[in-house]
């Protein structure tokens, strides 16, 4: 266990090692960093995690090394070290690592850390009390569980993108690394549901998800269209599949989105803009004359600018709202109050804005931040700390 982390946080007192790369691995972990934990990153000697050479965009001051944005986005409140694992000494400090950790992330292809010398019994054995996490593209098992995973294509094999798209011959992926991003989110709440349960067994175990797994996990209504009533869902475009009207519409000079999601509300907002037809004063109806309903809307709004709709919209309690840009986002005062931006100093970078952890508390989160490291930035402090702790032989 490491010493609890001066910033504070509510897994102040944990030590995580992340032997992941790319995203989902890192997302999990730098979920654990963002609430206290201490995280050591283990990279490969002289390249680092793949995320690293991924760019466009890169950022490089005159005389700094060059850093890509895809790193910086999924590696804050973590220390970095390199270790070669197949060298005897890089494997003698993950050993001494693994031994004083809480929590250990990895996402290798199934086998990899079993030829490493690493394999889950070992793990366990060097410490009962680990939490592993484990992420896989397909799972760790069954018949595709050696595929390699990569999150486009995990979009398409666990059916996110038949439900994306203008029409289904247009299946389209997500904007951000979903698949990525939601094993990662999954994973890091299985540790701390893994670390719970420690408290009354004494003993750690290996917690297991994939991307496969995160898409299925978020199909929600979609899924039990299919697994409990029969029918196969396909796109739903700009408007929700079952309730309407519920999506995206024209405004005279722009987009606005609506979220009527009652009878009572389509009442009000059917009465203020002429669309009130007796055949339609039932979700259900409005569902099964969506097309007509959509166009009606659409001659309505169209005949108002954006921002005097939204005026409108608002005064009828009417949910709605716009279609932003990132920069309009970030720039947003509503985004900068909730937190969700954070000042960082990174060591050759300087000062650096980044999007901020999604969760606050009313007290005892962190109080300051760690900007993403550089490439063995921490190696010779960490030797150093392991060597206080546990002298080598």
């Amino acid at each position: 266990m490491s010493q609890p982390n001066p910033a504070g946080g509510p897994l102040a007192d944990l030590l995580v090692i992340d032997l992941s790369r790319a995203l989902a691995g890192p997302h999990a972990a730098m979920m654990l960093g963002d609430q206290g934990a201490r995280v050591i990153k283990v990279e490969a000697p002289g390249q680092g995690d793949d995320t690293r050479g991924w760019g466009p965009p890169f950022v490089q001051p005159d005389g700094a090394a060059r850093e890509s944005t895809y790193f910086l986005s999924c590696n804050r409140n973590k220390e970095s070290i390199t270790l070669d694992l197949k060298d005897p000494a890089g494997a003698a400090v993950l050993t001494r690592l693994v031994r004083h950790a809480d929590v250990l992330v990895e996402n290798f292809r199934t086998g990899v850390l079993d030829r490493l010398g690493f394999s889950m019994a070992r793990l366990q054995e060097l410490n009962p009390r680990l939490v592993i996490l484990s992420i896989t593209g397909f799972g760790h098992d069954g018949p595709e569980g050696g595929r390699p995973g990569y999150d486009q294509i995990a979009q398409g094999e666990g059916g996110l993108m038949s439900l994306t798209g203008s029409s289904p011959e247009d299946p389209t992926k997500v904007g951000v690394p979903i698949a990525d991003l939601l094993a990662g989110m999954y994973g890091a709440y299985g540790v701390l549901a893994a670390l719970h349960e420690r408290h009354r067994t004494g003993r750690g175990q290996v917690v297991r998800t994939s991307l496969l797994a995160g898409m299925i996990g978020v199909h929600a209504f979609q899924g039990t269209r299919y697994t409990v009533a029969g029918e196969v869902p396909g796109v739903a475009g700009r408007h929700h599949p079952s309730i309407c009207p519920y999506g995206l519409f024209s405004a005279a000079d722009g987009m606005v989105q609506i979220a009527v999601g009652s009878d009572r509300l389509w009442q009000s907002f059917a009465a203020a803009f002429g669309v009130d037809r007796p055949e339609w004063a039932r979700n259900a109806d409005r569902v099964a004359d969506r097309d007509a309903v959509i166009a009606a809307i659409d001659d309505a709004f169209g005949r108002y600018p954006r921002e005097r709709l939204m005026t409108i919209l608002a005064e009828l309690g009417t949910p709605a709202g716009q279609v932003r840009s990132l920069d309009e986002v970030y720039d947003w005062e509503q985004t900068r109050s909730q937190g969700l931006l954070i000042e960082v100093e990174h060591p050759s970078l300087g000062a650096l804005s980044l999007p901020g952890p999604p969760i606050r508390y009313d007290s005892g989160g962190l109080s300051r931040h760690r900007p993403p490291p550089t490439l063995d930035q921490h190696g010779q402090a960490i030797r150093d700390w392991l060597d206080s702790i546990d002298p080598p032989d």
